[in-house]
Parts: structure tokens; C-alpha cells; sequence
């Protein structure tokens, strides 16, 4: 399957039903008179998030929604039938936007989570509606109310609790199919990895997140270069970020200042999460020149730098350990918050 985030789309709901203009005149009836029913409603647009999608490739094929009219009323004050809702099924952590891109109408990032975009139009009154003791015989019925029509654009930004960040060949793509069940594209030349890929990192029965690696950045990214930082958006719903340096790089510390840079000018958020630094392909150096470039990064960036081969699995378990000790804590503490929260 392609992976696809972002999509552009018409949707529009159902026009009401039209009233109607009847009268009753029945032979041993004493008293005829108006008796023309109401315009069914017509169908809503509705946006849900479902946990078994992660991509809006399907919306390439298909662009238009469009729901059905309400039925229009008949006589016998009989009103028409209200039309189906259309229900349109997108990934968890889709995001709506208006035709400008900018304007954020819906963000479903929980599973269930729903919104009626555009509401069906009201059925139109019958001319019994307009019955009067001065108007015994109204001829006149209401038009059903029309449907809302607009583009949109649908955003798509993975939920994940780690995101694996770093340049172009950092083995990023090996280390996820060392910690996951993923399959990634993995080979020996840059930008291998195209589009983001997920993987769900079991420790134990009881301990588990989701780590997602998105395609390599470089220095100007922000600018377009490469394959710019678009997929960044696929990370800032992350409790934490893991950022992976080549250790047979030449100048570590600049490639870790890359990157910085590259999330400092997409977002100053998602440079502020929680950053841990991975010294990777240390099975390619000697030891002196792993703790000497260990100790490089650890006095440039301030934190611990972890040691680690993706081809060989050393220091991996310790590293996806302290992920998930982080990860559980972060999210006992939201649910700690949120049973303190009383609104004002």
C-alpha cells in the first residue's frame, strides 16, 4: 500500500426535501383541507477516525462525497424520509483544513472521534404548516434548505510515542527493523526511506510503544532541500524524539547541530521535546574513537549520548528500555493531569 498524508477533497451534504401541497377531500368527510407533509433532512458529512488505516491513498482515487437529498413530503401528512449520512473513515491523527491550507476546522487524533463537517439541509414545510383560521386552503410549500459544500484539504500526522529523527544515512531504517517488526527499505545510499514507516517495539507483554522513522533531513531542509521537511509533521504528536548520528561521520557534533537546526526552524515545539541521542554504527569504530566522539556529543549537547549498533543489536536493548521507562512515566503523568483538571 502507497503511503500518502495528504489529500484534497469535495465534499458536500444533502439538500432537504421539498414540502408538499395536497389537500384531503374524502366522500363522508365532513371537513377536506390541507394536509401536505414536510421535506425528509438530507444526509450529513462525517469524519471518523479508525485505528485500522495509516494512510489517505484511498482519497486519491475517490475525491468526491456527495450525500443524498432528504425525500420530498407527500400528502396525507406524510414526511418524506430523512436521507443517509455519509460517514468518510480517515487514520487516527488526521487533520482538517479549509481550501487555504491555514484554517484547522477538525483535528481527529483519537480513535472514534468524530464531526459532522456539513450538516444536511432542513426538509421544506408542507402546506399544512401554513394552515390559518384566515387561510383555510394555503397553496404554498417550502423549497427544502440546500447542503454545505466546501473543499478540503486532510492532513496526515502519525501518532507515535517516539520519533526517529537524523540524516541521511544514519541507519534509521536498520535500527527500526532491529526494535520492531517494520520491514523497512534498508541499503547504502541516501533517502532510501520515502515516506514514513511505523513500528509497534514489544518489550514485554505489558510494555509496548510505537516508533516511527521519517525520511532523512539535511541541512535546509526547511528550505526545500532534499526531501525537505514536510514528514516532520508526522513526529509532533511524539512524547519524545530519538536522534541517531553515524559515528563513522567525520564531524558528529555538526551532523547532531543539523538537525537541531533543521527542528528549531519547522517548529520551536518540536525542538523542545524530549531528545535522545543515539551514537550509532559504533561496530565501525575503534573504541577510542567511539568514547572520544561519545564524549564530543555529550559536552556539545548536554544529555547522555547512548552507544549503539543496529547491524550487530549492541546497545539496543538498553536504549529502547529507557524509551519506554520515559514513555510510561510521560503518559502516568497525563493521566494524572487530567484527573486533577477541574474546569473553571
Amino acid at each position: 500500500m502507497k503511503f500518502l498524508d495528504q489529500a484534497k477533497i469535495y465534499v458536500k451534504s444533502g439538500n432537504g426535501g421539498d414540502g408538499a401541497v395536497a389537500f384531503r377531500r374524502e366522500k363522508y368527510i365532513e371537513f377536506g383541507g390541507p394536509d401536505g407533509g414536510d421535506g425528509g433532512r438530507g444526509g450529513d458529512i462525517i469524519f471518523e477516525a479508525v485505528d485500522n488505516l495509516n494512510t489517505l491513498i484511498d482519497f486519491r482515487y475517490t475525491q468526491h462525497f456527495r450525500a443524498k437529498k432528504g425525500q420530498n413530503g407527500s400528502g396525507a401528512n406524510k414526511t418524506g424520509a430523512n436521507a443517509e449520512n455519509i460517514c468518510i473513515k480517515v487514520p487516527i491523527g488526521t487533520q482538517i483544513f479549509s481550501e487555504d491550507k491555514e484554517t484547522l476546522l477538525a483535528d481527529l487524533n483519537k480513535k472514534g472521534k468524530k464531526i459532522v463537517l456539513c450538516r444536511g439541509g432542513d426538509g421544506g414545510f408542507g402546506n399544512t404548516r401554513f394552515k390559518s383560521s384566515t387561510n383555510r386552503a394555503p397553496r404554498h410549500a417550502d423549497k427544502g434548505w440546500p447542503g454545505e459544500e466546501r473543499w478540503v484539504w486532510l492532513r496526515l500526522k502519525l501518532i507515535a510515542d517516539v520519533g526517529l529523527v537524523g540524516l541521511p544515512n544514519a541507519g534509521k531504517s536498520t535500527f527500526l527493523s532491529v526494535a520492531s517488526a517494520a520491514r523497512p527499505k534498508i541499503a547504502d545510499y541516501p533517502f532510501t526511506t520515502l515516506h514514513p514507516q511505523l513500528g509497534m517495539v514489544r518489550l514485554s507483554p505489558t510494555e509496548e510503544f510505537v516508533l516511527t522513522d521519517i525520511p532523512g533531513l539535511i541541512e535546509g531542509a526547511h528550505e526545500g532541500n532534499g526531501l525537505g521537511d514536510r514528514f516532520l509533521g508526522h513526529v509532533e504528536r511524539c512524547s519524545m524524539l530519538l536522534h541517531l548520528i553515524d559515528a563513522t561521520s567525520d564531524d558528529v557534533v555538526n551532523n547532531w547541530k543539523i538537525i537541531r537546526n533543521e527542528l528549531e526552524s519547522y517548529q520551536t515545539e518540536l525542538a523542545n521535546k524530549r531528545e535522545v541521542i543515539g551514537l550509532n554504527k559504533t561496530d565501525l569504530l575503534t573504541p577510542e574513537e567511539i568514547l572520544q566522539k561519545q564524549k564530543e556529543l555529550e559536552q556539545a549537547s548536554g544529555h547522555k549520548v547512548f552507544l549503539l549498533s543496529g547491524a550487530t543489536h549492541n546497545g539496543v536493548k538498553e536504549i529502547l528500555f529507557y524509551l519506554q521507562n520515559y514513555i510510561t512515566k510521560y503518559k502516568q503523568d497525563i493521566i494524572l493531569k487530567s484527573k486533577h483538571f477541574s474546569p473553571i
